[in-house]
């Protein structure tokens, strides 16, 4: 489907998704669907938890055993394709990398959207997080209902909010 749409079918999506019982504890989701020369997540994961073999082209793969959730790879990967995620109590507590400005801020409603840009639910923003090494890029922290696991991607904030 990503040939034809651009857009990863939801096939695609919950192949890079581990069992449901291990992301009890946050873990970097990796939407990385075609082989580029790219490695910033496998050289900054303190963890050696996400793996490119000898030829850098190869898809990154993760070890979900090794990852923390700490998200150091969402900030240094240069196509915004990694994701935190954390399933507790029937949420998901998602961590985004954003790139626009302005901000969104703390308790603020956003719309939570889908890989083809639709809006598809509504969340509060629960945190903000800029690192002094990566600040063109925030880690934004959104709360939503679990059945939005394998569709939200990242957010549009609300204008005027």
């Amino acid at each position: 489907m990503i040939e034809k749409t651009g857009i990863a079918s939801l096939e695609q999506v919950k192949q890079e998704f581990p069992d449901k019982v291990v992301l009890k504890k946050p873990k970097a989701i990796i939407e990385c669907y075609k082989e580029i020369p790219c490695n910033p997540c496998h050289t900054s994961c303190p963890f050696e938890a996400i793996y490119i073999p000898e030829d850098i082209n190869v898809r990154p793969k993760i070890d979900f055993d090794k990852c923390t959730g700490c998200g150091i790879c969402v900030y240094n990967c240069p196509g915004l394709a990694i994701m935190v995620t954390q399933i507790k109590d029937g949420k998901i507590a998602m961590r985004i990398p954003y790139e626009f400005t302005p901000l969104p801020e703390v308790n603020q409603t956003v719309y939570v959207v889908n890989r083809a840009g639709e809006r598809i639910s509504e969340a509060k923003v629960t945190r903000v997080q800029i690192s002094e090494k990566q600040n063109k890029t925030a880690l934004i922290a959104i709360e939503l209902d679990e059945q939005y696991l394998y569709e939200a991607i990242t957010i549009e904030v609300h204008h005027g909010s």
